[in-house]
């Protein structure tokens, strides 16, 4: 038995689910449901929600956690090969697409009745142009690189297929502004995340004393300007559809212009230091790429050595992607994190200084007790977030309240 999720005349809320990186999921769903989104709900790298077309527009051009917007269109049981081809082969692809249009279609498997996405997406891509052959002796053709619509198949443990389609086109993290990199650079989307969950107040000092290609610097900027995080963006995959949920590009519009006009960018200093003066030169053409030059000041130094920037604001924010160890030896890696904690003691008293990296024993040599810690995920490498707090004056200070309510948080 077959279930369509969209109204046929595309009018109305319809289900979609945000894809997210693991920890950021409540993040995410905090920003849906600012827009408007209804029935809003956290999963593991994913967060379900229902809106009308005006809502996935906002959610792909505001959403700063939000890797995928993908819109459900059908579900139903799968029991084999051969059923998922019927399945896909009955579904009427007429009201989404017609024979001139282009597909790609992607598969995530959490059941043990396939072993092979590839091939599934295979047998799903040809039910479909099967399909429209009968009907109209024309198939649609595959493109993976640049399709008119990409499909997303999801098959569960219980063998439940989900049929989505990707109104993003490209992942949300290709915000658009960053063309040069270093070896390592982090995810747009898992920096955003993590400069929300310090609770920077975007008006205090920021810091990121590694800043590599400036992406952290480039996420708070654009936080703290309420610059979108599509704003760079040439395209998204709705504005393709040409049936159900057709791109309105009047409503488009729209949305974007109200989101442009609420852009303030306030007197605001953002402060990068990079080792290494080759990447700090491309960390400098991206943040001229991405328009925040009079906010982000960015000097090659090493930050073990160089003086503390101007400290303005009530709470002073530090925020750092230091190596884990992967291309260093293990004695330099401990002893590069011993070095940090003994400069975040030194020299940045008042400031929450906040790391990120996979080498759980590395940050033990920060030497100091993290106040805070948050398990996420860099790609594939499993991380703790940890917040150090660096006090003025005695260490033995009274707690504030909640300051341990996240001793429960994975650690």
């Amino acid at each position: 038995m077959f279930f369509f999720n969209i109204p046929i005349d595309g009018q109305g809320n319809f289900k979609m689910v945000a894809k997210t990186i693991f920890g950021l999921e409540e993040l995410c769903a905090t920003e849906l449901r600012k827009l408007g989104a209804e029935n809003v709900a956290t999963h593991k790298r994913a967060v379900s929600f229902e809106g009308n077309l005006g809502v996935m527009y906002k959610a792909n051009l505001l959403v700063r956690t939000c890797l995928r917007i993908l819109v459900q269109y059908a579900e139903f049981d799968v029991r084999n090969e051969n059923d998922l081809y019927d399945k896909f082969h009955n579904i009427p692809w007429e009201h989404i697409i017609d024979e001139t249009d282009t597909l790609a279609i992607d598969t995530v498997l959490s059941t043990e009745l396939f072993n092979h996405s590839q091939f599934i997406s295979q047998k799903a891509k040809d039910g479909i142009v099967d399909r429209f052959r009968n009907q109209t002796g024309i198939r649609p053709s595959v493109d993976l690189d640049n399709p008119t619509i990409r499909i997303h198949i999801h098959v569960n443990a219980d063998n439940k297929c989900t049929v989505a389609l990707d109104s993003s086109g490209d992942s949300l993290h290709k915000r658009g502004y960053r063309e040069k990199t270093n070896l390592a650079p982090i995810n747009e989307v898992l920096a955003a995340g993590l400069i929300q969950l310090t609770e920077w107040d975007r008006q205090s000092t920021f810091i990121d004393p590694m800043c590599g290609s400036a992406t952290i610097l480039i996420e708070a900027a654009m936080l703290a300007a309420n610059i979108p995080s599509g704003y760079h963006r040439e395209s998204y995959g709705f504005q393709n559809w040409r049936k159900l949920l057709a791109y309105e590009e009047n409503m488009w519009q729209t949305i974007f212009d109200a989101a442009v006009e609420r852009i303030d960018t306030k007197d605001l200093a953002l402060y990068g230091i990079e080792l290494s003066p080759n990447v700090a030169r491309k960390g400098k053409e991206n943040v001229k790429r991405s328009k925040t030059e009079d906010m982000i000041k960015i000097r090659n130094a090493d930050f073990l050595e160089s003086d503390v920037p101007p400290i303005a604001g009530p709470k002073p924010v530090l925020l750092m992607n230091p190596p884990y160890g992967e291309r260093m030896v293990k004695d330099d890696v401990w002893e590069l994190y011993h070095e940090v904690g003994d400069t975040f003691k030194k020299k940045y008293k008042g400031f929450d200084c906040w790391i990120i990296s996979s080498n759980l024993e590395a940050l033990k040599n920060v030497g100091l007790h993290p106040t805070r810690k948050i398990q996420v995920y860099n790609g594939q490498l499993e991380c703790r977030f940890m917040k150090f707090s660096i006090y003025d004056g005695s260490k033995k200070r009274p707690k504030t309240e909640g300051e341990n309510a996240t001793d429960s948080e994975v650690v």
